[in-house]
């Protein structure tokens, strides 16, 4: 078994969709960045590349290529499960946390899990989200950003 560590945080913009977890937000800003910016899925898929020792996902899909400008980072978690496959490896367990001080995350966590359990071809049972505020310190606390850690757990597989 190995275990995986990833963090991920984006700006908040005006003019952007706010995507996390694969599920559009509603509000008034959204995050930036070359892909749809999604800081959850961006911190898992970090998390089970370095568990499988593939790197980052800076390495497989870079800001400077345009193929991955706009794309949904549920399309590149795919990738992800794909490379994870190719190597035998299989996923144990993801444990997540979503830091912003607004939106509040809570309604939308169990439709973030449905997505990374279905795209991942894992239980939803072993996809654990959290959402904290930084009591409004910082730039999350400013609401000028959003950050996101995992954790993900994995396997050889027989």
């Amino acid at each position: 078994m190995r275990i995986g560590i990833g963090y991920d945080v984006h700006q908040l913009v005006e003019g952007r969709r706010l995507v996390i977890g694969g599920v559009e937000i509603p509000w008034s800003k959204g995050l930036s960045g070359h892909s749809d910016a999604d800081v959850l899925l961006h911190a898992i898929m970090d998390a089970l590349l370095g568990a499988a020792g593939l790197g980052d996902i800076g390495r497989h899909f870079p800001d400077n290529d345009q193929a991955y400008r706009g794309v949904s980072s549920l399309l590149l978690l795919e990738q992800v499960r794909e490379m994870l496959s190719q190597s035998r490896v299989e996923v144990m367990n993801i444990d997540a946390v979503i830091m912003a001080q607004n939106p509040k995350m809570l309604p939308y966590i169990p439709q973030m899990e449905d997505h990374i359990s279905s795209v991942l071809r894992i239980d939803k049972i072993y996809i654990n989200i959290k959402a904290t505020t930084t009591e409004g310190l910082g730039f999350i606390g400013r609401e000028e950003g959003i950050g996101a850690q995992a954790v993900a757990l994995i396997k050889k597989k027989s």
